[in-house]
């Protein structure tokens, strides 16, 4: 495990307030955020990590056909295979408190038990999807994205899987549902985000601002507003839905190419920056950016996903989870 380095360019720290009787409690400090780093196996390549309530935390070891879980307590990791050919994309813990992952290799939706590890797949009916991400609806029907230019779902009830044809092909990528418990996903080739509007495979496609931006990931805040990370515009947006409006930011490196985003329980946005290999914090209310280098070079992290007061994220590059704890 390794201590984080220091933020970037820390914002000042608030002055605390006089007392003004002596019955007021002093004001406290607010809490530094810190990163610590878990090593995973060598070749492992983990690419997406999920959080677990019980305090586990999951993620695909890509360069090893497995699916691995971290113990943060004491840094201990398992490793499960999931089958000859395996290339674990996404993963996230479903309803049932489970991971499911999008596995590219297998051309499958793959479930593992969490407590006896057993490996169940759902293969697709159709080749070489180039599996992504998932999402949960609000009926428990998971949901999917190939970048090959299909999207989605699977009913672990019935084990019907179903695939559709994605708007301008190649693309989709991100995928994350609404407070609503609709499904919206982003298409990195095609340039828009997507809601998914049931089990015929209609959508209402919305496209970024900039053309040719690139939506590589989408997350919705508790207002049901989405967050897009534009990868080749070098810009974080927000589309609100109720509305039908865009706003965009620039990020803040100059070489800055943003791709995951995740929104916590305070609706505070998160970025991990590739080109400025940094995790980037926006507070919507002020319009503010602050950046946090991730301790280790060419981190690479592709995927964020959090629980209060931790985001984590996949260390691609240098078989590492990491979290930030934002106190």
């Amino acid at each position: 495990m390794t201590a984080g380095s220091p933020p970037v360019s820390p914002s000042p720290s608030a002055r605390a307030s006089p007392t003004s009787t002596p019955t007021e409690s002093p004001s406290r400090a607010p809490v530094e955020p810190t990163f610590e780093e878990f090593d995973v196996p060598d070749g492992a390549r983990p690419h997406d990590v999920a959080p677990a309530p019980d305090g586990r935390v999951w993620y695909t070891a890509q360069g090893q056909g497995a699916l691995g879980v971290l113990d943060p307590a004491n840094g201990n990791v398992r490793q499960i295979p999931l089958g000859s050919g395996s290339s674990p994309h996404g993963v996230i813990v479903g309803p049932d408190g489970a991971p499911w992952i999008t596995d590219s290799g297998l051309n499958a939706i793959v479930r593992v038990d969490p407590a006896s590890f057993d490996v169940q797949r759902f293969p697709l009916n159709a080749p070489n999807a180039n599996l992504n991400t998932a999402a949960f609806d609000a009926d428990g029907i998971l949901w999917f994205t190939g970048q090959s230019g299909i999207f989605g779902r699977v009913d672990p009830r019935s084990a019907d899987v179903q695939v559709f044809d994605a708007p301008r092909g190649r693309g989709p990528y991100g995928m994350d549902a609404a407070p609503d418990g609709r499904v919206w996903f982003s298409s990195l080739a095609g340039s828009y985000i997507a809601r998914v509007g049931g089990d015929d495979g209609r959508v209402r496609r919305e496209d970024v601002p900039t053309s040719g931006g690139g939506a590589r990931r989408v997350w919705s805040d508790s207002l049901g507003d989405l967050w897009v990370t534009e990868w080749n515009a070098g810009k974080l947006a927000r589309y609100e839905p109720d509305d039908d409006r865009w706003t965009e930011w620039d990020m803040p490196a100059a070489n800055s190419q943003p791709y995951a985003v995740f929104v916590d329980d305070f609706d505070i946005v998160w970025v991990s920056d590739f080109g400025a290999n940094a995790l980037v914090r926006f507070d919507p209310s002020s319009a503010r950016f602050r950046s946090f280098r991730f301790p280790s070079a060419r981190a690479e992290v592709r995927q964020l996903l959090g629980r209060p007061g931790e985001v984590w994220g996949a260390e691609s590059g240098t078989d590492k989870l990491v979290v930030l704890r934002t106190g």
